[in-house]
Formats: C-alpha cells, structure tokens, sequence
C-alpha cells in the first residue's frame, strides 16, 4: 500500500458509523505483539460489531494470523487490550476466551488426524460442556452433510475441502458469538470455495459474527460488512466492503488490478 492509503486510514476512510449507542462486540486497542524480539503488530485497531462479517486483508507475513491468536488469546500483547463486549480479555488464558464465546478455525485447519470426524466435534464442544451437544452436532452435520457422512472416518484421510469443513464445524462446536476463520480457502479447489464461501454467509445468516483472514481478497469482500488492510503489521486502512472494491490502490494490491 502507499502513503495515499495511510491517508485514507487517518482521514477515517469514510468507515460507516456504528451509531453512538452500540458497543463493539470485539474491540482491539493499540494493540503491539511480538515473537521473541520480532515486533509482528504495531498499534492495531480494529471493531467488530455483532452480526457482522469482518475481514482482514493482507500480504503474507502481514501480521493478519498473528492478530487472530492475539484475539483468541495464544498470543499475548505487550501492549494494548483485546475487549469482548467491553470487557478486557487479553491476560485470561485461551481456554477461557473460548468459554467467554470466541472461536477458532486456524490456518491449516489442524484437525486431529487419527481421530474420527465425530470425535474431533466433541473436543470442539469440551470446554463448555454437553449441554447442547447434540444440537450443535446436528446443527453441523446441517452446514456439512458430507462430514454426517464420513462422522467415523477418520480426520486424516479427508480431502482437503472436508477437513476444512471438520475445521469450521469443530469451531463452532464451542458456540461462539465471534467465530475466527483463517485462510478457510487455503489450497481448495474453486468449486470448493465457492461452496465454503457459501457456508460461511450461512453461519452468518444464523446469528454468528465472523472475522475472516483471507488471501482471496475478492471471495472476502464479496460477503463481507467491512473490512481492514493490515500491512508490515500496521492497519494501514478500513473502509466497507464496497469502498474497499472500489479503492484503486486495494484493487491494485489485492484484487488484480
């Protein structure tokens, strides 16, 4: 990005308003983080309000992924708060983020390979119990039929669209009010985003905010309310989905001219 859109960013690049009297689901304040001396974000801020899908754009090594773990809470700020429904998160461990309602289908969808599709759904729901267990198992088996079909098949010897699935269905196992998806795209065939893309809107439509790391920039601003430019660690941008289209420099960077 250039300087033209650090200033479209500090003019407030025409980000709709939210309206005084709601309070953002997420909020991320000034937040810095860092790997060892490697300083990966340098004063993020961003909201997320409810019902919303959020996503945040970027080059690789951006900092897009090192801002979900920050949100989830497996990795911890040096400065800065992570605030979910005003209340500040960053210092409980992730486990308890997840209680509070904050879930995550990582990058790689990391799905335990020698356990059945079943089974990887269940550890989805653990941390808050089995109150609903079986309705938020049919409730995923609804969205992906196809890991109804496979529930004792093992995790591993999926393809890598239906991994992708079991990574998403066992996020939401947990129940969250903010569901974090990162790079649900990754290494899929088109007709399979196109039909992972679908699903996510579906999640969406049943009450669920999401924020969406993605590299198809295209795919993200097609279903997205709004959205954030994250370069070399800075938000450098945000604006709604329709202003970020139509931004020649996004354009140029993200969308292929």
């Amino acid at each position: 990005m250039t300087a033209g859109a650090d200033a479209g960013a500090a003019a407030g690049a025409a980000v709709p308003d939210a309206g005084p009297a709601r309070t953002p689901l997420l909020e991320v304040s000034g937040v810095d983080a860092y790997y060892g001396t490697i300083r990966a974000l340098r004063d993020v801020s961003l909201q997320v309000y409810e019902r919303e899908i959020v996503t945040l754009l970027g080059s690789n090594g951006a900092g897009k992924s090192t801002t979900l773990r920050t949100i989830s809470g497996t990795v911890k700020p040096r400065h800065g708060r992570v605030l979910l429904d005003g209340e500040e998160i960053q210092e409980i461990p992730a486990h308890d983020v997840v209680r509070r309602g904050i879930s995550q289908a990582p990058e790689g969808r990391r799905v335990f390979a020698r356990m059945s599709v079943q089974e990887n759904l269940q550890l989805g729901a653990f941390v808050r119990g089995g109150r609903t267990y079986h309705e938020d198992l049919a409730r995923v088996f609804d969205l992906f039929p196809r890991l109804a079909e496979r529930r004792t098949q093992k995790a591993g010897t999926l393809s890598g669209g239906e991994q992708q699935m079991l990574a998403i269905g066992r996020a939401l196992m947990a129940q969250p009010r903010l569901l974090l998806l990162d790079e649900p795209s990754m290494g899929l065939a088109p007709i399979l985003v196109q039909q992972i893309f679908r699903i996510i809107q579906d999640i969406n439509a049943q009450g669920t905010t999401i924020m969406l790391v993605e590299q198809n920039a295209l795919m993200a601003l097609r279903i997205a309310t709004r959205g954030y430019i994250l370069q070399s660690g800075r938000i450098v941008l945000h604006d709604d989905a329709a202003g970020l289209s139509n931004n020649e420099e996004v354009r140029k960077a993200y969308l292929g001219g």
